[in-house]
């Protein structure tokens, strides 16, 4: 992937990447920042991000030192501290091969969620987006939630126990149920169940 160079903006250093974020948004800013944590400068390590925007909306992110993309690359330089941050306006049609890089690319809102943790930059970002981008950030992110909701997940999975156990009641098997915290080596409620079934065929 290829990015080209563009007309330089505006360099310093902020505290925060979000305010970046949002200035670029605000603006509509079609091309790209490059973000140096300085943090990682002082200890002699090179660790430099790419973000590439079209009408103010992230696109793309990438970690030069690392060659890696999308989230992962975002990743690799959400350092905190302050950064040294280059704004860079391109032509669109100059970045319109760069953005068919679809391993590179990511969700509207992450570059705000993931560099700046502003949940409420992310979903003006979000909502600013083109229609096209919307559904699968949307689905991503609230997968992302739920899956980082150990209360929800145990949830279920206490649920999914207690219908084992009174179908199980109902079946006359309930003997036959071990529960998972009684012990290393025990069945799972699934495999009791199923060697009941099989016990009762001979």
């Amino acid at each position: 992937m290829r990015i080209p160079r563009g007309a330089l903006l505006r360099s310093r250093v902020v505290d925060d990447p979000g305010e970046v974020l949002a200035e670029v948004l605000d603006e509509g800013l079609t091309g790209y920042v490059v973000f140096e944590p300085q943090d990682a400068l002082l200890l002699g390590e090179s660790t430099r991000g790419v973000v590439t925007f079209e009408d103010g909306v992230p696109v793309l992110a990438y970690d030069t030192e690392r060659d890696r993309g999308g989230r992962d690359g975002l990743d690799g330089f959400a350092v905190t501290g302050p950064h040294r941050v280059a704004v860079h306006s391109v032509d669109a049609d100059a970045l319109a091969d760069a953005h068919k890089t679809t391993e590179f690319q990511v969700p509207p809102g992450e570059p705000a969620r993931v560099l700046a943790g502003d949940e409420r930059l992310a979903d003006r970002t979000l909502d600013t987006a083109p229609e096209s981008r919307r559904g699968d950030a949307r689905d991503q992110s609230a997968l992302e939630a739920f899956l980082s909701d150990a209360e929800a997940i145990e949830q279920i999975q206490s649920e999914a126990r207690a219908e084992a156990q009174a179908r199980a009641a109902e079946w006359g098997l309930e003997s036959a149920l071990v529960d998972e915290d009684d012990g290393d080596g025990q069945q799972s409620e699934r495999d009791a169940l199923g060697g009941a079934v099989r016990d009762d065929r001979r």
